[in-house]
């Protein structure tokens, strides 16, 4: 069986720089496509990587919190989001990814919280509640994550559900309600635990689960 191509956007970056994306959808079962925008749709998944933060114009606020915008890769991922999602092939949000696909489909962002950035370059591990959704059916109603940002969804976009939740209530993840659409907060790619990461990548290699 031919393994699924999943598209990633990396621009003028070093393929190098997401080598831990590469080898999880790998060992998924999938296997990376790096290139141009208009080459990336004939992938048949999405997936919206880590990175800097979203131009705050994209949801209607001004500039108070964000840090390493990139401009070239809003627009290159608006343009896939757009392809993928009039296609209804799949797509994976990963942290900025997540906050991607909130702001295209209408949502917003707060620019700025405590206490869910890395801590001396090490991700901050905390206990995430899932509800009812295909995640639950992945990892169960409370499992531990591990977090690296400084923003978080706020209104969600339009057809968007929160699928998960921190302790203190930042939305952890999302599903879209019909279309094949997951979201994490987390980095399933850089997990310790390997295997628990894995499972994220297989259901959404599967192209099945839906919430």
């Amino acid at each position: 069986m031919e393994r699924p191509v999943v598209s990633i956007w990396i621009g003028e970056t070093c393929p190098a720089k997401w080598e831990n994306y590469r080898q999880a959808i790998a060992s998924a079962g999938g296997q990376v496509f790096f290139g141009a925008k208009e080459a990336l749709t004939a992938g048949d998944a999405l997936l919206l990587p880590g990175g800097g933060d979203l131009e705050p114009w994209r949801y209607g606020q001004e500039n108070t919190d964000s840090q390493g915008l990139e401009p070239e890769r809003d627009e290159a991922e608006w343009f896939l989001l757009e392809a993928f999602l009039a296609a209804r092939k799949p797509i994976l949000g990963i942290c900025r990814g997540m906050q991607s696909i909130n702001v295209f489909l209408g949502g917003t962002l707060v620019q700025d919280i405590p206490g869910h950035s890395a801590v001396k370059g090490r991700d901050r591990l905390h206990l995430v509640r899932t509800g009812v959704s295909s995640l639950r059916a992945l990892y169960g109603e409370l499992c531990q994550v591990n977090s690296a940002h400084h923003q978080a969804v706020d209104r969600l976009g339009s057809g968007l559900q929160a699928a998960q939740w921190a302790p203190d209530g930042i939305v952890e993840a999302l599903t879209h309600k019909k279309l094949p659409i997951w979201a994490v907060q987390w980095h399933p790619e850089r997990l310790a635990d390997r295997a628990s990461g894995r499972r994220l990548f297989q259901a959404f290699l599967d192209f099945r689960h839906n919430s």
